[in-house]
């Protein structure tokens, strides 16, 4: 049986890849996919979900959620995705306008989860609002989930600030309550994404799968500016790779405390104890990530 899943994110070139490996996974059942102001604004986001859902032929719901942080001010990372968060890609069909939900995402969540006959698991690849603004209003949810999977923090050092990674900086607050929950949360921060990142060369392998390897390609290929040493970080794909293959990552248990406030805001203090709520991933088998990350689109080319 496949396992349930909802992804909440803000695409996003990296969210666009790990969407994509999810919706075409063969283990993973994509319930619904919830949108969240992060890596650009919120009509931008929930366009790029809607978009790539009918790029690639899914029907999978989109809700619209949050568009700001609970405390602070918006920040995005325009600079690293473009200013409509998939780089200089323009999805060229018509979106398909019926898969976005009438519903606010804080109330999709909570019904899709509620209403499913096995727990579900969340993955949370942007700033934690939604999620956090669902276990605030609908805290029973959490006894119909089976955990966490996030893309977001990191053990040591940071890419929004020097102690801090983007998801959790663009809403500390939000991330605080989430990973003070009553639920096991794993942790795909920076310490195994930056690990885990792909050469150059397998980026030009997609080139030759598909269309939905060449769409991938594009964009990862605007992405690049980012990235100077010859591989790139697709962070969000981390989280879709775990759930798929786990025994390619080492985790350790871990409390995890969000800083909210002042220069250190968003800073994940990780104190390592076996009783803790937080799976963090600290090491993967990077040659074996690798593989698998091409395998996604040939996959999907045989299909």
């Amino acid at each position: 049986m496949k396992k349930p899943i909802i992804i909440d994110t803000d695409p996003g070139i990296d969210d666009v890849v790990a969407i994509t490996a999810a919706l075409f996974s063969e283990e993973l059942d994509v319930r619904l996919i919830t949108t969240v102001g992060g890596n650009v604004g919120i009509e931008n986001t929930t366009k790029n979900a809607v978009d790539l859902l009918t790029f690639l032929g899914k029907d999978t719901p989109v809700a619209k959620g949050a568009s700001e942080p609970l405390v602070r001010k918006p920040r995005t990372a325009s600079h690293v995705h473009g200013s409509t968060g998939v780089g200089e890609y323009r999805f060229e069909a018509k979106a398909n306008e019926a898969l976005l939900s009438n519903e606010n995402a804080i109330v999709a969540l909570r019904n899709h989860i509620m209403y499913s006959l096995e727990p579900v698991t969340l993955v949370a690849i942007g700033p934690l609002t939604n999620i956090a603004l669902l276990l605030k209003t609908f805290p029973e949810t959490l006894n119909n989930m089976e955990e966490i999977v996030l893309m977001g923090g990191a053990v040591e050092g940071g890419n929004a600030t020097p102690v801090a990674e983007f998801n959790i900086f663009a809403d500390p607050h939000a991330a605080k309550i989430v990973f003070d929950a009553d639920i096991h949360i794993i942790m795909c921060g920076l310490d195994v994404t930056r690990l885990t990142s792909v050469t150059n060369e397998d980026v030009e392998k997609l080139n030759g799968l598909g269309d939905a390897g060449k769409m991938v390609y594009d964009m990862l290929d605007y992405y690049k500016h980012t990235y100077s040493d010859g591989s790139i970080s697709i962070h969000d794909v981390c989280t879709i790779i775990y759930l798929t293959c786990p025994d390619l990552f080492d985790v350790k248990r871990a409390n995890v405390n969000v800083v909210t406030e002042g220069e250190a805001a968003g800073c994940t203090i990780t104190n390592y104890m076996d009783d803790g709520n937080v799976s963090v991933c600290i090491d993967a088998d990077v040659n074996e990530f690798r593989a698998k990350f091409i395998s996604i689109f040939q996959t999907i080319l045989e299909r």
